[in-house]
């Protein structure tokens, strides 16, 4: 099996990249395709990395918009010929992220974002050492499974057994958070819209190196504050409505 190669124009040394990689993970229904798809709309030159799935589309997804459906067959091709920079499966299906992702986007001389999940971005991460990590969390146990039954509503139908079982996956990826640089809580979506726009900016303001105006330095305070060494109080009471908070304490 080979695996994509981290090397070429689009990186400097230590593969590191040459613009910036953005990597957002959440538990299932935590509103985080809602955040990026805001996100996208409010900062220019960020590309999107569409992922490959060998699940069905649902509602109204569309081929090479929300994904790029394919075959089990044809993502094994993909795998064993390298053309992923992840991969991973989840809930029964597989998920990737193909490789010229990263050069489509130094192409277009744009930073790159990818909505993957944990598994996903633990191998980007061991990867692209300088990836800019983002977690998105629901605020409580309670409102994740409102926000999952809403969902399977709107998709036509109301499975119980499927909504369980992401509300029990969704613990353990939460305990994942310690792996990601900034921690956003989703309880307020404009809020969230807010301060996942100021991370971009504060990461582009860095990289650039540029003189400071009044709205980068706020955007740069916000998002400080989402930082995971400052976002205790945000945290802690979403880890202790999952059961987790004795953990958090433990490794503290």
């Amino acid at each position: 099996m080979r695996d994509c190669a981290l090397s070429g124009p689009l990186y400097h040394q230590e593969n590191t990249l040459a613009g910036i990689l953005f990597i957002i993970s959440a538990p299932s229904g935590s509103g985080k395709s809602t955040l990026v798809n805001q996100l996208r709309s409010l900062v220019t030159n960020l590309e999107f990395s569409v992922s490959y799935t060998t699940r069905a589309p649902r509602g109204s997804e569309q081929q090479d918009r929300e994904y790029h459906y394919t075959s089990p067959a044809r993502f094994q091709e993909m795998i064993d010929r390298g053309e992923f920079l992840e991969w991973a499966s989840v809930f029964g299906n597989y998920y990737g992220t193909a490789c010229r992702s990263l050069t489509d986007a130094q192409a277009a001389g744009k930073d790159l974002l990818l909505d993957i999940d944990v598994q996903g971005a633990a191998q980007v991460q061991e990867k692209i050492k300088d990836a800019v990590s983002i977690f998105v969390l629901p605020p409580t146990p309670e409102e994740l499974q409102m926000r999952l039954r809403n969902r399977s509503v709107a998709e036509g139908s109301l499975d119980e057994e499927e909504i369980a079982r992401r509300l029990a996956k969704a613990r353990g990826e939460i305990e994942a958070y310690r792996r990601y640089r900034y921690i956003l809580v989703n309880d307020k979506l404009d809020y969230a819209v807010e301060s996942l726009k100021a991370i971009v900016i504060a990461e582009r303001a860095r990289r650039d190196g540029a003189p400071q105006d009044p709205e980068t330095a706020r955007m740069m305070q916000l998002a400080d504050k989402c930082r995971q060494a400052n976002a205790t109080d945000r945290l802690e009471p979403v880890l202790a409505s999952f059961g987790l908070v004795d953990m958090h304490a433990a490794r503290a």
